[in-house]
């Protein structure tokens, strides 16, 4: 696959890159915004209120600081596998194998959310057209962009971003709109709460179980660290990355504080995306479809993002022992093909069970996936001071983002509907522990096994 850095996992060698940081900052956006924030965060006000906009700074706040630990890490020795790396050269083999998997298996998780979720949306259009179906569709067509290698993943991602940004700030035009009295609205249509009970609607509990959402919002920073060996001035990726979430935490902002305003938080749901919801009684009739579209392309973006990462660092963990060797064998493809049928495999299971268990399936899948991927947050964080020479506020910092990302995970367990997901995350951990476990023993009996003298 066209990866870009070398292979073996050594360091990039500075000026090898392609990307100026604004590019970077581009792609990442693209990467990030998706379907966990334009479907996701409905979910998230339905269980706190106006309050989820907390939830969104907290995330963003932590997002922040381990993106900024990531890329001093970056800085010092540029790395292909990136977090997975850092983690493996901090704490050994068995770290950086279970990051890599972990993230694996948290990007394919996304990747299936996003398939149902798109599907979802699309009924929109064809409301009989089932579920799976539109899922099969949208997964051949993610397994084409990743075919279409680095360079058109990047043009690809550049160009669904600046479609994103577009939809988000139509929707924020049009809802100020509405408040100045056009399309029938008016100022005292936007709801502020007076009271403590009214901006906490569903108490300190409905917040803490809003976390997730909040922090699945800002997956895909991650496909920052493996894309910053493109950069063509490796210093300037802390520059690029906090950029990116300054203007993705903004927009977030922004927009679920008028889209929570306008409409009572009760009346969101999983099924459609909060900023159609809010708009809904007011003369945008077209407004629907043509936001329902920016978000279906968003979801695909972020899909294709996952995939594309997905398969770069399985061909990355292969090459360096933590995979069969099978994944990194090279065809005529730009991919490798057994790296490709395994990402495929997975889709398909993600469509069976999309079939059997449509109804919960795309909270279930999200709330799995936000935990996989901040599960790999907390590895960057205790993977940097034994990296990088930390200074006390380094410290505060990171401490501050693994307590919140400790209430981010413990939130999912106060909440029924977050707990199936935090179950699968949790069985997913447990297995590539017996893995490594399995492996170390194996290691221990070879070892035991060789004759006297050598």
């Amino acid at each position: 696959m066209e990866i870009p850095a070398r292979a073996g996992g050594k360091s990039e060698k500075s000026g090898g890159g392609k990307l100026k940081w604004w590019q970077l900052s581009l792609i990442g956006v693209g990467c990030t915004i998706g379907t966990g924030y334009f479907l996701g965060s409905g979910i998230g006000i339905s269980k706190t209120g106006p309050s989820i906009v907390i939830s969104f700074i907290l995330a963003g706040i932590t997002a922040m600081i381990v993106s900024e630990q990531l890329g001093k890490m970056f800085i010092q020795d540029p790395q292909k596998g990136s977090f997975r790396s850092y983690t493996k050269k901090a704490f050994g083999r068995w770290a950086g194998f279970s990051s890599g998997w972990v993230y694996w298996f948290s990007e394919m998780l996304i990747s299936g959310s996003q398939l149902t979720a798109l599907s979802i949306l699309t009924r929109f259009w064809f409301p009989n057209i089932p579920i799976w179906i539109l899922a099969s569709i949208y997964a051949t067509l993610g397994i084409i962009v990743v075919l279409i290698g680095t360079k058109g993943f990047e043009r690809t991602e550049n160009l669904f971003a600046v479609m994103k940004v577009a939809a988000i700030f139509m929707f924020i035009i049009l809802a100020i709109l509405v408040l100045f009295g056009f399309f029938g609205g008016n100022r005292d249509d936007f709801d502020i709460p007076n009271t403590a009970n009214e901006f906490f609607a569903e108490g300190m509990i409905g917040l803490w179980s809003s976390l997730i959402f909040g922090f699945y919002a800002f997956g895909g920073i991650e496909i920052m660290g493996i894309l910053s060996v493109r950069l063509q001035q490796k210093t300037e990726v802390i520059k690029s990355t906090t950029v990116m979430l300054i203007i993705l935490t903004s927009i977030y902002i922004i927009s679920i504080i008028l889209a929570s305003g306008l409409v009572a938080y009760d009346e969101f749901n999983a099924e459609e995306s909060p900023f159609v919801i809010s708009l809904a009684e007011y003369n945008l009739a077209f407004f629907p479809y043509v936001f329902n579209a920016g978000v279906i392309i968003a979801g695909f973006s972020t899909m294709a993002a996952s995939l594309f990462a997905v398969t770069s660092m399985l061909v990355t963990m292969s090459e360096e022992g933590d995979a069969p060797k099978v994944f990194s064998k090279k065809s005529k493809l730009k991919v490798p093909p057994f790296a490709l049928a395994l990402t495929i495999s997975v889709l398909v299971i993600s469509i069976i069970v999309s079939r059997i268990v449509p109804d919960r399936v795309y909270e279930y899948i999200t709330t799995a996936a936000g935990l996989m991927l901040i599960y790999n947050w907390f590895f960057i964080l205790i993977s940097f001071p034994k990296l990088i020479k930390a200074t006390k506020f380094d410290h505060v910092k990171r401490f501050l983002a693994m307590l919140l990302i400790l209430l981010a995970v413990s939130g999912t367990l106060v909440d029924k509907a977050n707990r199936m997901g935090f179950f699968v995350s949790v069985i997913f951990i447990v297995l590539v522990i017996v893995v490594i476990l399995f492996m170390r023993k194996g290691k221990k009996k070879n070892k035991n096994e060789l004759p006297r003298g050598i």
